[in-house]
């Protein structure tokens, strides 16, 4: 069985971290860079093969900057504000008025949304099907949830989806992290994406790592 090769791992997270920083170790620009997984398959036949779906939580923080929003009950809007969260009230959804252009402009104030589970069932009620159709459906948390970490656990999972075409690119850190815990989130991810193909590492064209504004480095 193929798997990673460590050395060359560890000279591809060793290059992009060093490219994102300046000689004195700090970062080049004023924001931080994402790292991607860039990903290749072979042997695959979207129309004919099975498409596969799978989430994984990364052990690290993956996106930090990954924009969460809560749609709370009472409860849950006082942990919020505690906690500086981002969050919406029913009040606030049912002003959109199913209208699909206000309700698309609210999808676009976060990358993924919560909601109380005494409210999950009624939000396509208020707002229609638009959250749905954008991807953005929120995601149920109880009374008894850790809303602080069910935010970071949403900012570290990360999905791979086979669609149409045999390429696919998901985050898997960001070039503030230690070189040791961007290996570790790569690593994992690679390994749970092996483990979704039908035919193991046999399935891999190609993998490469990225910054968002380095260049890739091919690690298999």
């Amino acid at each position: 069985m193929a798997k990673l090769a460590p050395a060359t791992l560890n000279q591809a997270v060793d290059d992009i971290l060093r490219f994102s920083h300046t000689k004195k170790g700090h970062p080049k620009r004023r924001f931080a860079e994402s790292v991607e997984l860039q990903v290749n398959l072979k042997n695959y036949d979207t129309q004919k093969d099975k498409r596969f779906s799978g989430s994984i939580k990364l052990p690290r923080l993956a996106r930090p900057r990954y924009r969460v929003c809560v749609i709370a009950d009472a409860f849950h809007e006082e942990q919020a504000e505690k906690f500086g969260v981002a969050h919406l009230s029913v009040e606030d959804l049912k002003k959109l008025n199913k209208n699909k252009k206000l309700v698309k402009k609210m999808c676009r104030t976060a990358d993924a949304f919560l909601a109380s589970d005494s409210l999950i069932k009624t939000i396509p009620r208020i707002v229609g099907p638009h959250m749905n159709r954008a991807g953005k459906f929120p995601t149920a948390i109880s009374q008894g949830d850790d809303l602080v970490a069910k935010v970071d656990e949403i900012k570290s999972t990360i999905k791979f989806q086979l669609k149409k075409v045999l390429c696919m690119g998901v985050c898997v850190g960001h070039v503030e992290m230690s070189g040791d815990d961007l290996r570790l989130n790569i690593t994992l991810a690679i390994n749970f994406l092996v483990s979704l193909l039908k035919k193991n590492w046999q399935n891999l064209k190609s993998v490469h790592i990225k910054s968002t504004m380095g260049k890739p480095h091919r690690i298999y």
